[in-house]
């Protein structure tokens, strides 16, 4: 007797929770923001920079988890892996809490990143069982436009959390959000792919996913270019803190703009849905790579040579930082759109083989960016503008219109 389909959460409730299990990459990246020149006074006081590392070692793990999150669950079921990397991310947390050392907390921030690999994977691998084309993307667009609150909001309740409880408190309130997460989870979302649909586990598949994948120019192309908008993010997300404290003195009010920067900046997502359907989405990816040569550029010239006036140099910085966060909204999707077109048949182990490699990439790019923060954002600028270059001369190359 075949078994029945899962019975699905009303839709708000499901986008909801799918939104919380989101936001478990963004809490854990941005709340950590404001503990970092405390960690980096007790962990690391001879050398501030690396404290950044606490951002892209979370990235790292959570690229190689990228890799087999998605094959995971098509072989144990989606609930299974979700509930299994909120508890490795969980111990990890616990652990990143009583590190004695820098390089404890960093291993541990690794292991995290590899347990969040299943909120971020698996979640969407869940909303493909439910839904499919137009109603998809509508579940997922509205999940998102609910995670945009979260970055905003993070740095903020990390500042109180550390007010409070110091800057390890941050790691319990992980594993809190995590297990809150989970038990609305567990209680009220049942597995959605049913036994007969499981695949077994291959090693082989995974392998012969990934030569096809990298068979296709335009994929290739997009995979590169994700992994330069991927390491602009997180060395602007790396260094951001440090350049409000050192560099403009508004340590204390980092959270408040950080909170603007993530609002507007989530608009981008509005503006590509308008846009993309009409200009095509190499043309809006190829533009944003042009505009943020210059913005990038202009901003690295105007502030290495001192020549804004004093009263601009911040609100220049608060209008660069937008932009790149923008760049990401107005590229990111249509990156990933491209680079599943031509492996619609594999697309759940595509998805898994791309983000892995541009994340995994993107770390070893912004890392050395990030520490090479100068007390100026000038090295980030020029940073992020070489990467801009590098991007739009592969958009120029891709294949197609």
């Amino acid at each position: 007797m075949a078994e029945a389909p899962p019975k699905a959460l009303h839709q708000t409730e499901f986008i909801a929770l799918i939104a919380m299990l989101f936001a478990t990459i963004a809490f854990s990246i941005d709340a950590m923001l404001p503990a970092l020149p405390r960690i980096a006074a007790e962990l690391s006081p001879g050398s501030p920079n690396t404290a950044q590392l606490i951002i892209t070692s979370f990235v790292l793990g959570m690229g190689l988890g990228t890799f087999v999150a998605g094959p995971l669950s098509d072989a144990f079921g989606r609930r299974t892996v979700i509930v299994g990397g909120a508890a490795l991310y969980s111990l990890a947390a616990l652990v990143a809490w009583v590190a004695p050392s820098l390089e404890t907390l960093l291993l541990a921030r690794v292991v995290q990143g590899l347990g969040a690999a299943g909120p971020r994977v698996v979640t969407l691998a869940l909303v493909r069982d439910l839904y499919q084309g137009r109603q998809m993307a509508r579940v997922v667009s509205f999940a998102m436009m609910i995670f945009t609150i979260v970055p905003a909001a993070a740095p903020l309740l990390g500042t109180f959390i550390i007010a409070d409880f110091g800057w390890r408190g941050i790691f319990l309130a992980f594993v809190l959000f995590s297990g809150l997460s989970m038990l609305w989870f567990l209680l009220r979302q049942p597995e959605t792919l049913l036994p007969a649909d499981r695949r077994p586990l291959r090693l082989a598949a995974l392998w012969d996913a990934l030569r096809e994948v990298l068979a296709h120019r335009v994929i290739q192309i997009s995979i590169a270019v994700q992994t330069l908008v991927f390491a602009a993010l997180f060395a602007m997300i790396s260094s951001t803190q440090q350049i409000f404290d050192v560099t403009y003195g508004r340590d204390a009010s980092f959270p408040y703009w950080f909170a603007a920067i993530a609002l507007l900046a989530g608009s981008a997502s509005l503006v590509n849905a308008a846009i993309v359907v009409r200009l095509g989405m190499r043309r809006i990816v190829t533009a944003t790579m042009a505009l943020q040569i210059a913005l990038s550029g202009g901003m690295a010239l105007m502030t290495g040579f001192g020549l804004w006036p004093e009263a601009l140099a911040f609100p220049a910085y608060l209008v660069w930082t937008t932009g790149v966060f923008f760049m990401a909204g107005l590229t990111l999707g249509n990156l990933n759109a491209l680079a599943l077109e031509p492996v619609g048949h594999i697309a759940g182990m595509a998805a898994s083989v791309t983000g892995a490699i541009a994340t995994v990439g993107s770390v070893a790019l912004a890392a050395p960016l990030g520490l090479a923060f100068d007390g100026t954002p000038v090295p980030l600028a020029m940073g992020i503008a070489v990467l801009s270059v590098l991007g739009y001369v592969l958009m120029r190359a891709m294949p197609g219109r």
